[in-house]
């Protein structure tokens, strides 16, 4: 290799960039082997795991899965369902026979109005790509107290760490319910000072998430943090 997955940090390429050899690795996702040589295919970070050359895109959108838990903001309002932004193509629907409440036709705008923020699931995605979410569940609601923040979507694994390690110290050390979604989005809930510390891990999450250093970064930011870098 030439040293662009080597080292302390992974290295930002553009499309069309040799970013080494594929002798003995693997073109992986985001890479194009040609001849000798590995391309990259988009803008992002190199990244290598078990001899597999891959870029991790910058940014990239979310695609809804049934079963993710997600963070909405509701958009708009019917008689019977509400459409939500949960950063995918298209925007989520709640009907409200998946609402948390009874709710009587005509009335969808009682219990919940363009603005409010959801923590939802996705019930299913059809083959037009329709995205329909439930509210029905243990801890899905409407939420009223806290903050919202997000991450994108290549480093939300990242910030929760293996197993929801990093996810777990974070709450720990800021006394704060820290709530990631699938689609990037967070919800944070406490004091004002556990409120900060979350913050700054999100920061130091989108500033530093593609190194391979951000892992003991985070354990410095927040006391010692189990869960892993590649």
């Amino acid at each position: 290799m030439n040293g662009a997955v080597e080292g302390a940090e992974q290295r930002l390429v553009t499309p069309g960039e040799v970013i080494g050899t594929s002798l003995d690795k693997r073109a992986g996702i985001g890479v194009l082997s040609q001849g000798e040589g590995m391309i990259a295919t988009r803008l992002g970070w190199v990244r290598e795991n078990n001899d597999t050359i891959s870029v991790d895109p910058i940014n990239s959108r979310y695609t809804p899965r049934s079963g993710d838990l997600v963070i909405g903001v509701i958009e708009a309002v019917r008689n019977n369902l509400w459409f939500a932004d949960v950063l995918g193509p298209f925007n989520g629907l709640l009907p409200m026979s998946l609402a948390p409440w009874k709710v009587e036709f005509g009335a969808a705008r009682q219990f919940m109005d363009v603005g409010d923020v959801i923590l939802a699931r996705v019930q299913e995605v059809d083959e037009s790509h329709s995205v329909v979410l439930t509210m029905k569940g243990v801890g899905l609601r409407k939420l009223k107290e806290g903050i919202m923040s997000s991450v994108p979507m290549n480093l939300v694994s990242k910030l929760k760490g293996e197993n929801d390690e990093n996810l777990r110290a974070l709450s720990t050390a800021s006394d704060c319910r820290v709530i990631v979604g699938e689609n990037g989005r967070i919800w944070i809930d406490g004091s004002s000072t556990g409120i900060d510390l979350v913050r700054k891990v999100i920061d130091l999450v989108n500033k530093e998430g593609h190194k391979k250093t951000f892992q003991q970064s985070l354990s410095n930011m927040i006391g010692n943090t189990p869960g892993g870098d590649e």
